[in-house]
């Protein structure tokens, strides 16, 4: 980037064909490959690649830069704050993913605006985020910006070990991430002996209710503080220490955490915010500051950005930070902007009279049943995930039908224990998703879940998925989002059958 080149990311997790579209498309020239692994995989499309001059294993990058960069043929003195500095193929939920072009202002507009309270040569960042994401990017930018040290893993499953390692400060996360957390820990209080359990149920009603009172601005009764430090010292600081007894803030972006979720965190002393961008804003728009901050919402807009919502809802944005328009797609580009300038974001939102932002659901994904309600998958699924620990992922189905069904997956990590702890021989998702004492479980859930919603809005029957959905899988995107319509055609007779007999 520094002497003007475009770089353009890949997952890890892409396919042969999904790296053959992002290299094609972009007209790339080289690219660089983490193992011997992905080298085959670019290697194997190579011939349906004109553009591509060579392929550059990390080993190798010493004697390629030696051999000096005349593949970018520009020069650092050359590079101005407005030409191009990243593509990022949005990974959506249908059809092909769309390049967006960002600038180098942009990029350092999103990064320097953020407000979370960063502090260079104190703070140590874990960054597992994918850094084809711009979620990833925007962390990473902002955190070298301030002189903070970055830890970062290219693997999602060594990131216990990194925490133990490197006691982080920040933690920037997707919401599953905090949420396997919280239900981890639930799991083990129920899973505890009597007493244990009782203390533990104990603690997280006093951390609940301390952590009400302070949001609120009110005073913390005495007796209530004193209620706190015992269970501080009983449950939440054996819980920080696992979490590197360092870890003072976590980010969090992509899709709503539960209200149960953050005052958990909030309960232990560690603050979760909540956030809000696209690729499009270089992952920029609105962010709860850490000392100004309203659970429920994705905060205030940052500096230099303006929201304002359409008729229809829809949260429209002007910002320094958004992008210049799709790559080689003009039409697209058109679309999504509106005819005096503002960027439409395609998610409906919500602004209270202080100027907090609450993401009600993407524009294409509500929910419209057969008697003409609107509704937000995202918040039922939201409603039924951290109702029940075993309940890992949810999809709701409901779009012009009767009533609400959804596909639920087990909870890869809390599952099999909670099998082994009921005597259950098999412990396999596979043979939990068809055993009636696990479905009797997340029936409980759901029924818990169902209570924090509207009776239309209530999920009336669902379907165990056997098996998991993983990053990259045909069911979510890389950065875990839900692949609605993929998902509603891989599971179409599951549905059906849901559907078979009218509630």
């Amino acid at each position: 980037m520094s002497v003007g080149a475009v770089v353009v990311g890949l997952y890890p997790t892409n396919t042969a064909g999904e790296c053959a579209y992002v290299l094609g498309h972009s007209e790339a020239v080289l690219a660089f490959a983490e193992d011997d692994a992905q080298r085959e995989k670019l290697g194997s499309v190579r011939v349906e690649l004109p553009a591509l001059r060579e392929i550059v294993g990390f080993d190798e990058l010493p004697a390629f830069e030696a051999q000096g960069r005349s593949y970018a043929e520009l020069e650092p003195d050359k590079v101005r704050e407005d030409d191009l500095a990243t593509l990022i193929y949005t990974s959506g939920t249908t059809g092909p993913p769309k390049g967006c072009m960002l600038t180098h202002k942009n990029l350092m507009t999103a990064a320097l605006r953020v407000k979370t309270h960063i502090e260079g040569q104190t703070d140590t960042v874990l960054l597992f985020l994918p850094l084809a994401h711009s979620f990833g990017r925007i962390v990473h930018h902002s955190a070298a910006s301030r002189g903070a040290a970055l830890a970062l893993v290219a693997d999602a499953t060594r990131v216990p070990e990194a925490i133990d390692r490197v006691r982080p400060t920040i933690l920037p996360a997707v919401p599953r991430v905090y949420e396997k957390i919280h239900a981890n820990v639930l799991g083990e209080i129920e899973r505890s002996s009597g007493a244990k359990r009782a203390i533990g149920r104990w603690a997280l009603g006093v951390g609940a209710r301390a952590s009400r009172l302070r949001r609120a601005g009110h005073p913390v009764p005495r007796a209530l503080r004193l209620q706190e430090k015992l269970a501080d010292r009983l449950v939440f600081a054996k819980v920080r220490g696992r979490l590197g007894g360092r870890l003072r803030l976590g980010v969090s972006g992509a899709a709503p955490l539960g209200i149960d979720v953050l005052e958990f965190f909030h309960s232990l002393g560690m603050l979760v915010i909540e956030g809000y961008g696209l690729t499009e804003t270089s992952s920029s728009l609105s962010v709860n500051d850490p000392d100004d901050y309203r659970f429920g919402t994705v905060g205030r807009a940052v500096d230099g950005c303006d929201i304002r919502l359409d008729a229809d809802g829809e949260i429209l944005v002007r910002s320094e930070t958004i992008f210049t328009g799709y790559y080689k797609d003009p039409d697209a580009t058109a679309a999504a902007f509106t005819d005096d300038g503002w960027f439409r974001t395609g998610d409906v939102g919500e602004l209270d009279e202080d100027g907090y932002l609450k993401i009600v659901d993407r524009k294409k994904e509500l929910i419209i049943s057969a008697a003409g309600k609107n509704m937000s998958p995202a918040n039922i699924e939201a409603a039924i995930k951290t109702a029940s620990p075993l309940i890992g992922q949810a999809c709701c189905i409901g779009d012009r039908r009767p009533y609400n069904s959804a596909l639920i997956v087990l909870d890869a990590d809390f599952a099999p224990l909670w099998a082994a702890q009921q005597g259950i021989e098999d412990t396999s998702l596979g043979s939990l998703a068809r055993d009636e004492r696990a479905r009797a479980a997340v029936q409980e859930g759901v029924d818990a879940g169902n209570a924090k919603l509207a009776r239309v809005e209530q999920i009336k029957r669902f379907h165990i998925v056997e098996g998991d959905w993983l990053p990259g899988s045909d069911e979510l995107t890389p950065t875990m989002k839900l692949k609605r319509k993929p998902i509603a055609e891989k599971y179409a007779a599951a549905i059906e059958q849901m559907y078979a007999a009218q509630a």
